[in-house]
């Protein structure tokens, strides 16, 4: 997958690679889009694609951030002339089946927790909902400290 060299702005094109695109990496790109949008350029991508996380929209909005718009999509879907600047992948079936990315892009793996295996044995939708506000808060958190 070549991708070519171009720089479509003087910020860092940043991507959150995650098994399906639909819970952390859409998180990730919603805070890095929602904080730091002067500086970054997020992206998020999945190895696979399993549809946006309705509870991911939901705790999402709940922090102020609508990430109700975003999609899941596959590498492969991402505009062809981004130079990423940054690879991060978010877990650790992401990190190991990560492609190939021409040039000196940094990859770096911040693992978080499953929203969707954690509240499989949730007891209520409340009880769920707080393991996706646990893991919405880590990756928050991760954001503003990493950018």
């Amino acid at each position: 997958m070549g991708r070519r060299e171009k720089r479509l702005s003087p910020k860092k094109n940043i991507l959150f690679l995650c098994t399906g695109n639909a819970c952390r990496s859409q998180m990730a790109e919603g805070f890095a889009r929602a904080l730091k949008a002067d500086v970054l350029n997020p992206y998020s991508a999945g190895v696979e694609r399993h549809g946006l996380d309705p509870r991911a929209v939901a705790v999402m909005a709940e922090a102020g951030v609508d990430i109700s718009g975003q999609t899941s999509k596959l590498v492969a879907d991402l505009p062809p002339d981004v130079a990423f600047d940054a690879v991060i992948t978010l877990c650790g079936a992401a990190h190991d089946t990560c492609p190939f990315f021409p040039g000196t892009v940094e990859k770096r793996h911040a693992g978080f927790d499953d929203p969707p295996a954690l509240a499989a044995g949730a007891a209520s939708e409340e009880e769920a909902l707080d393991h996706y506000r646990r893991v919405r808060d880590a990756i928050r958190e991760f954001v503003v400290k990493e950018f």
